[in-house]
């Protein structure tokens, strides 16, 4: 049975994750569009990030685009994955199934 995901569970953790998880596979995400869209300041955004990153669940890439540094985020079949079970375990939560 599946159960939470505490790395997941986290609130602003579990928004980067939804808001990922609406992309395509192999679609990428500007650091600076996600902060926008989930209202995050950049420490906060950056330091979940990097946990959910050092958890293998999403992939950060940096690069420079015409000279500026650009920052861009996915998330990795390991971290579909786990979302995938954490929503299952909230699902059987909300159903009233415990594990």
């Amino acid at each position: 049975m599946a159960s939470l995901d505490t790395i997941i569970h986290q609130p602003v953790r579990l928004k980067i994750m939804s808001s990922l998880m609406s992309l395509d596979a192999e679609e990428k995400v500007d650091f600076t569009y996600l902060k926008t869209l989930l209202d995050l300041t950049d420490g906060n955004l950056g330091a979940h990030l990097n946990k959910l990153a050092a958890a293998g669940y999403v992939k950060i890439e940096k690069m420079f685009i015409d000279k500026k540094p650009k920052t861009f985020i996915c998330l990795t079949g390991k971290g579909r994955d786990a979302f995938k079970e954490h929503i299952i375990a909230l699902d059987n939560i909300v159903k009233g199934i415990q594990s």
